[in-house]
Formats: structure tokens, C-alpha cells, sequence
């Protein structure tokens, strides 16, 4: 497989992209392999192979043909050299080089398609992966958005209070012992146990979406409608000047549909923050009907705040006898220098027990990390 080839594969998926299909980059290794599955020395073969492939819908035709066109050509022509072209694919998206090739080798190799593969993981997602969210195109933010989306991850269990059959366990149990006597072994009479079952560990959510995080706030909601996918049971809320919970809004399978029900539902978007009010407001009304299980909270906000600092102390410290565990996530946190000064975490900082920063997808990426580790049992005695 010729590497100008690779290069046209690579960003032929991006522009069709770019034009708004759904393709990933992943999509690039599916090109590679329908091409050594029908060969391309018949243009029509690989025309009709490469719109298996990246078209799912009968409007998507038309713009796959004419990418198609841009790449490949237009028909059985003579050869035409290799010849680099600066193309803008989108008003908001970035200039990539178009490579245009119209003569290849119809032989790929196992050694030439491991070669795409690895080329084609790191040339998108592990650049996107370090870059801020606020720093990123519309195009890539689509990317980033899919990736959460096809993120694999168990979160951790907890005890529950039921107890199940154990060989290992610690506790009689006598209705099980009592039920063996009638068998084959009533003469030894062996003593069943058991132990805590495990269960899922609910997940509270609670998003600072005030104006210092407008440029954040999406990705995170985002990756919030994602894990609920992954766990079944979250609660989240939303707060600003007030709180609002938007756990139903964010039932809808669609995500870009549930982030657009929390956008009607929520009446002070982008405004000031009052976190220790909101909390206030959790802990008189939701904290009962919620925090049961004892969830693992993740706060997600920069900790500006224009209310007391003192309440602010007093609410977060009753909100955190409520839960398991409490991880603030902070998109700046990442930044070169960064160190929490602001009232608000000064205020928070002491009942926390996870610290992370969340403007990038490898920070997401650490997060469902810690996720899938928290304990079992509460390890860290509050003061």
C-alpha cells in the first residue's frame, strides 16, 4: 500500500466528516479493509465498498460522491501526478491537505494495515485527547463527544444491606442450613453463609453552569448523559444562582435531545454563581430522596462563588456526611500554575476527597479511572 494512498484514506475520512456524516477514525482502518476485500483497480468496486462503509443515509449520497470525486476522480482517465491542495472543508473547521491519487496497488498487506491502524489511532483521538475543550473546533468537539460516548467502563460496587449465599462469608445462614438436613448430607450438617451483596454504586452529579463555565459546560453534561448510560442510576442537577435537577431531561437516549430539554429547563444559564445556596437548597429539599446508597458526588465548577464564604463551609459540610465520597472536578485544574485561591474551594477543599482536573478528555479518561476504584467502604473519617 503506497503512503500517499494512506494519507488520502486518512483525511478522506475527515472531510466526510467534516461534511457531516458519521464516521469516526476508525472509520479509516473499515476503508482499508474493504479495499483489500475488493481490490481497487476497479474504481466502481471500491466507489461502492467505501459507501458501504461510510454512508448510513440516502442523503449522505450525494456528498459522498462528490468527496469520492475530489479523491479518487471521476471515472477510468489517465494517471495524473500526485499533487498536494489546500482545501477549506467548513466555515469553522480546520484546512487539511487533500492528496489526489488516482493510481494505486490493488495488494495490502498485514504488515501495511497494522501500519494504518496505529497511524490512524494517533493522528485524531491522542491529539484531541491534550487538547482544552474551550480551545476546540466544532468539528473536533463532535469528535470528542463520540468518543465519551463509546467509553467502556464499570463503576465500582458497594455492599448493600441484602446478603446473598457465600462460602467465604461470615454470617449463618440458618434458613439455608436448616433446608440441607433433608439430604444426603443431613448426617454432617454443613453450615451455609453468607455475605453483603454487592450492588452498584449510585453516582450524584451536581454542575456549576454559570457564565466562567460556559465554554465547558457542554462536554461536561455530555460525559454526564454518557455515564448514565453506563450506570442506569444518576442523579444530576445543575446550578447557577439556584439549583435545578435535570435528571429526567437527561433520560432521553439522544444526547444532543436531553442537552437540549436541560437548556429550556434551566433559567439561569450562564449567570452568577451561589454555591453554598445550592448546596443549602440540596441538602433542606434532596438530600433525603437522593443521596440513599450513599452515592459517590462529583461537583464539577471552578469554585468561583459571590455568596458567604462561611455558608458555603457549612452547607458542603453537611452535604458531605450525606454521601460515600465527593470528587471535584475542575477544568482548571490542569493549567500550568494553577492553585485553588478562590473562596470557594479554599471553603470546599477540606471535605473533598478527590481533587482532579477535567478540561481535556484524558482528564475525563483519569476520572472514569477513579470511578471504577472507589473503596468499597469509606475510608476517610470527616472532620
Amino acid at each position: 500500500m503506497t503512503e500517499p494512498l494512506l494519507h488520502n484514506l486518512v483525511h478522506f475520512t475527515r472531510y466526510l466528516r467534516a461534511q457531516g456524516l458519521r464516521v469516526v477514525p476508525d472509520t479509516t482502518t473499515d476503508l482499508v479493509n474493504a479495499a483489500r476485500a475488493v481490490g481497487l483497480e476497479g474504481r466502481g468496486d471500491a466507489y461502492h465498498a467505501f459507501r458501504a462503509v461510510t454512508v448510513s443515509r440516502p442523503e449522505e449520497i450525494p456528498i459522498f460522491d462528490a468527496a469520492f470525486d475530489l479523491f479518487f476522480g471521476t471515472g477510468h482517465r489517465r494517471p495524473t501526478p500526485i499533487e498536494p491542495i489546500e482545501l477549506e472543508v467548513h466555515p469553522r473547521g480546520p484546512r487539511v491537505q487533500v492528496i489526489a491519487q488516482t493510481t494505486v496497488s490493488a495488494d495490502l498487506g498485514d504488515e501495511e494495515l497494522s501500519e494504518v491502524s496505529d497511524q490512524v489511532g494517533a493522528s485524531a483521538i491522542e491529539r484531541l485527547a491534550i487538547r482544552d475543550f474551550s480551545d476546540l473546533t466544532r468539528a473536533e468537539l463532535t469528535e470528542v463527544q463520540r468518543v465519551i460516548a463509546r467509553m467502556v467502563w464499570r463503576p465500582a460496587d458497594a455492599f448493600s444491606r441484602r446478603l446473598a449465599p457465600s462460602s467465604k462469608g461470615r454470617r449463618p445462614d440458618l434458613r439455608r442450613t436448616l433446608r440441607a438436613m433433608t439430604g444426603p448430607a443431613r448426617d454432617l450438617m454443613p453450615l451455609a453463609m453468607t455475605a453483603p451483596k454487592p450492588r452498584r454504586r449510585p453516582l450524584l452529579v451536581i454542575a456549576d453552569v454559570s457564565g466562567s463555565m460556559e465554554r465547558y459546560t457542554e462536554m461536561l453534561l455530555y460525559f454526564v448523559h454518557a455515564a448514565r448510560g453506563r450506570l442506569g442510576k444518576v442523579e444530576a442537577f445543575v446550578f447557577s444562582t439556584g439549583l435545578s435537577r435535570i435528571t429526567r431531561e437527561l433520560r432521553h437516549r439522544d444526547p444532543r435531545v436531553a442537552l437540549s430539554r436541560v437548556g429550556s429547563a434551566v433559567h439561569d444559564w450562564s449567570s452568577g454563581t451561589l454555591i453554598g445556596d445550592a448546596f443549602a437548597d440540596f441538602n433542606r429539599t434532596w438530600s433525603r430522596r437522593v443521596a440513599r446508597g450513599g452515592p459517590v458526588a462529583v461537583v464539577i465548577s471552578d469554585g468561583w462563588d459571590r455568596g458567604d464564604p462561611a455558608v458555603l463551609r457549612r452547607e458542603f459540610a453537611a452535604f458531605s456526611r450525606s454521601v460515600h465520597r465527593i470528587v471535584w472536578l475542575n477544568p482548571l485544574a490542569g493549567r500550568e500554575g494553577f492553585e485553588p485561591q478562590t473562596r470557594g474551594m479554599q471553603a470546599v477543599l477540606p471535605f473533598v476527597d478527590d481533587f482532579m482536573p477535567v478540561g481535556n478528555l484524558a482528564d475525563l479518561t483519569a476520572v472514569v479511572r477513579l470511578l471504577e476504584s472507589v473503596p468499597k467502604r469509606k475510608e476517610l473519617i470527616r472532620r
